[in-house]
């Protein structure tokens, strides 16, 4: 090992780490998967990266674990260069102190739960007399105390989840990629996972990087959602800012339905009044100064949520309800309008039929108009 990548491979044990990303690209063959990505995820969160099979979030992913080698860039693990192509630095998995959870668990079926979350530390020649403790500890924060000695053929998926998790853990990673670890779970014991996964996050503050397509387990888990598409990272921030505030007509459609049209802003008196093209209906009236270019046509969402119901002959957007859906605790309905057919959700029960003729409007606050479209 060269003396540049020895000096890249000395990290303080169970410190935070944050994630830097420069010009990455990564092809097989003459196909591109990964083309000039830049970004950084934040120490102590939990970044998911988020996209549609084949966006190639699952090849970042073993990119920095060292799992494959990047065509060009440099990947930093809190300010380690890890790899870096300009200058010839590759660290080796082993070396990255860092934690990997695969989508099928890898448990070794013919060794105890205690032998399988021990096995990394026997890799590394710590005495049973050290790994012990360690072993015992890890077990307890995933809720496995007392199963040590149990056949891993004996597990549960939840189980067998968790003993994955927490051979990730014993070696006291300072970062931690998962990649769908919750894909063969039910849907109950996905949504007990995820949050046992998010308070275990927050117990050890551990530097985590999940990959997904389900967007409920994105919103559910991430600090930071970063969503990619083709190699690209069409946007990245906070769930509700992708949700609320999507950059692309792309990002609103991937984060559940998205009612689209064009409008336009005028003014009218000090209160401006938002009309859909082709409709001479007045769907909000408020303040779009700053969001909308008055008396000019742009692209605006309306998630289906904010719509609000009024009587046929109110003020708004006439339609008819087409269609009503029961989705347990709420109803979603499909409107027939002059601009189309509009979503919209409502909570609870609703005394409305297929055929009724209804009018929707919408607050100024929940109009979102798309940059660039």
């Amino acid at each position: 090992m060269s003396a540049t990548e020895r000096s890249s491979t000395q990290t303080s044990q169970g410190a935070a780490a944050s994630v830097a990303i420069e010009r990455l690209a990564k092809s097989f063959g003459n196909v591109e998967v990964i083309s000039d990505l830049t970004v950084s995820f934040r120490a102590g969160a939990i970044s998911v990266l988020l996209g549609a099979s084949g966006c190639g979030k699952t090849t970042i992913l073993r990119c920095i674990a060292g799992l494959e080698e990047p065509s060009a860039g440099a990947i930093r693990i809190h300010d380690r260069t890890v790899f870096s192509s300009h200058e010839r630095i590759n660290v080796p998995p082993e070396r990255r102190n860092l934690g990997m959870v695969f989508q099928s668990y890898a448990i070794w079926p013919h060794m105890t739960v205690y032998e399988n979350v021990a096995l990394p530390l026997r890799a590394h020649g710590v005495p049973s007399a050290q790994a012990r403790p360690r072993v015992l500890e890890v077990l307890r924060l995933v809720g496995l105390e007392g199963l040590e000695q149990r056949s891993a053929t004996q597990l549960s998926g939840g189980q067998q989840q968790r003993v994955a998790i927490a051979r990730c853990l014993v070696n006291q990673p300072e970062l931690v990629l998962l990649d769908e670890p919750l894909s063969n779970l039910d849907a109950k014991l996905r949504v007990g996972m995820r949050t046992e996964l998010r308070e275990l996050q927050r117990r050890l503050n551990a530097t985590m990087i999940f990959v997904t397509h389900d967007q409920e387990e994105a919103m559910s888990l991430a600090d930071d959602i970063f969503l990619f598409r083709n190699g690209h990272l069409e946007q990245s921030g906070p769930g509700e800012a992708l949700y609320r505030r999507p950059n692309t007509r792309y990002v609103a459609e991937f984060f559940g339905k998205a009612n689209i049209f064009e409008a336009a802003a005028r003014d009218a008196a000090g209160a401006d009044e938002l009309v859909p093209v082709r409709a001479s209906a007045i769907i909000a009236r408020g303040s779009f100064a700053g969001r909308a270019a008055a008396g000019r046509d742009v692209a605006c969402m309306v998630r289906p949520e904010a719509w609000r119901i009024g009587l046929p002959d109110g003020a708004g957007l006439a339609g008819r309800i087409a269609e009503i859906t029961l989705l347990g605790d709420r109803l979603e309905l499909q409107v027939e309008t002059e601009i189309g057919r509009q979503c919209v959700m409502v909570l609870g029960y609703a005394p409305v039929r297929v055929g009724e003729q209804i009018t929707l409007s919408v607050a100024p606050e929940h109009v979102h108009f798309l940059p660039g479209e």
